[in-house]
């Protein structure tokens, strides 16, 4: 028996499990490969699923939306929730002192998961939103946690890194150097590398009972990351020692917190 042709919401999964198997995001192009489709059909179906939140689109790459995540939340975690409790007072302090966009951050596998976010007076468009995932190799507080995790770190290095924007860092190598230096300094930036004029900078949040990840990490890994946004990354200087400060009592807060 000939099966029935497929029907558009047929071809409309058909692009939403290309754009689930592309963890770092797929281009229009790349997702009309990966179906079959044409390129005019496989954008009109990207329009009807970001319509509904089943994908986003940052750049000129699709990634899965705020709908799936609503449909498959980040698992309920005893530790998440403990990190948020402790920490939000944290990132409200952050929020006084900055008056910019704040959020706080942890790792999901190799994604960053937001825990809370304060909106700034003039917010910057941005993708991140409590509950939801973005690559950790593309943003402040991603870098800022991957740096401290080497287990982590080499996932992300060996899966694809997609230029989400010309400054993303795209290449193993350079990502490494990049994680080097931030475990010196105790800190990350942003320099709009997953949206174009949006510049973070973010610092490492310890546990002192943390498990270790390896003498890279000096024995210690990150569990949750804050950050500051900006618009101009010339206002990241001034953002950045507050932010470290704010990071560093709240890990002291964490740890006691036992």
């Amino acid at each position: 028996m000939t099966p029935p042709p497929a029907s558009p919401v047929d071809r409309a999964f058909d692009v939403l499990r290309a754009t689930a198997a592309g963890s770092g995001g797929l281009t229009l192009s790349e997702l009309a490969r990966a179906t079959g489709l044409a390129k005019s059909t496989t954008l009109r179906l990207l329009a009807a699923l970001e319509r509904n939140g089943a994908v986003t689109r940052i750049g000129q790459h699709y990634r899965l939306g705020p709908l799936i995540h609503e449909l498959d939340p980040i698992p309920v975690s005893p530790e998440y929730e403990r990190i948020r409790r402790v920490l939000t007072p944290f990132l409200a302090h952050l929020f006084e002192a900055t008056r910019a966009t704040v959020h706080l951050a942890t790792l999901h596998r190799d994604e960053v998961v937001y825990l809370n976010k304060l909106h700034g007076p003039r917010p910057i468009p941005s993708p991140s939103r409590i509950g939801g995932g973005l690559p950790s190799y593309c943003t402040g507080v991603g870098k800022a946690m991957l740096a401290f995790d080497d287990e982590a770190a080499a996932r992300v290095a060996r899966g694809p890194m997609v230029a989400w924007t010309d400054t993303t860092v795209t290449s193993a190598d350079a990502l490494a150097v990049e994680l080097a230096e931030i475990r010196r300094r105790r800190r990350s930036l942003d320099n709009a590398e997953l949206t174009p004029g949006l510049y973070c900078v973010a610092a490492p949040v310890f546990d002192d009972d943390a498990a270790g990840s390896g003498p890279a990490a000096g024995g210690t890994r990150a569990v949750a990351a804050l950050s500051a946004s900006a618009a101009d990354g010339s206002a990241l200087a001034r953002l950045e020692p507050l932010v470290t400060r704010v990071a560093v009592a709240a890990g002291r807060a964490l740890a006691a917190d036992r």
